[in-house]
């Protein structure tokens, strides 16, 4: 694979759903890649890493679905230092 750009970030206080029902996420890693399953030749791919081994939810966005969770993401969080 050819990353073309990683960003790592420290999660505090988050969690993610796995096979294995809820788990603390300490970490988050963005990227730019090949995807494993969406249909995009490359993809913003999101994996939140976990304390235990396998503790992993990998999302693959299409840059279009990325820009509208990104434009979410600022409402939602701008909407929150309010409460």
């Amino acid at each position: 694979m050819c990353t073309y750009s990683t960003e790592k970030v420290t999660l505090a206080r988050s969690s993610g759903k796995t096979r294995e029902g809820w788990q603390p996420m300490n970490s988050a890693t963005v990227y730019y890649d090949h995807p494993v399953h969406a249909p995009d030749a490359h993809t913003v791919n999101i994996d939140f890493l976990g304390r235990e081994p396998g503790s992993r939810v990998a999302v693959e966005l299409s840059l279009e679905s990325a820009r509208e969770l990104l434009a979410a993401l600022e409402v939602t969080v701008e909407r929150a230092q309010h409460h």
